[in-house]
């Protein structure tokens, strides 16, 4: 009779348990962001997720990077401080006057 075959997983489990549970845990994670990185691509894809409305949850930095317009012109034309990180219905509210994208 022959001796038992030792296999590489169980040479290695058997040696050097703890890098197989640390590249376990790696392999997982790094599985883990792939899931991610495909689900967000694949959501961001869709032109209806991109271009959406201006709506009274966004801020004016928000709306100032979503449609490619100096902040600077935004913030002049909102009354708000500079450095404000305010929401469209904040600002409305704030001013008393009716928010028309809320």
């Amino acid at each position: 009779m022959s001796a038992p075959r030792v296999t590489a997983l169980r040479y290695l489990w058997t040696h050097h348990r703890w890098g197989m549970i640390g590249f376990g845990a790696a392999l997982m994670l790094a599985l883990l962001f792939a899931v991610r990185l495909t689900v967000f691509t694949i959501y961001w894809a869709d032109p209806a997720h991109r271009n959406q409305p201006i709506a009274g949850w966004m801020t004016p930095g928000y709306i100032a990077r979503s449609y490619d317009v100096d902040v600077a012109v935004i913030r002049a034309a909102l009354p708000i401080t500079p450095s404000a990180r305010s929401t469209l219905a904040d600002i409305a509210e704030r001013s008393r006057s009716p928010c028309p994208y809320c």
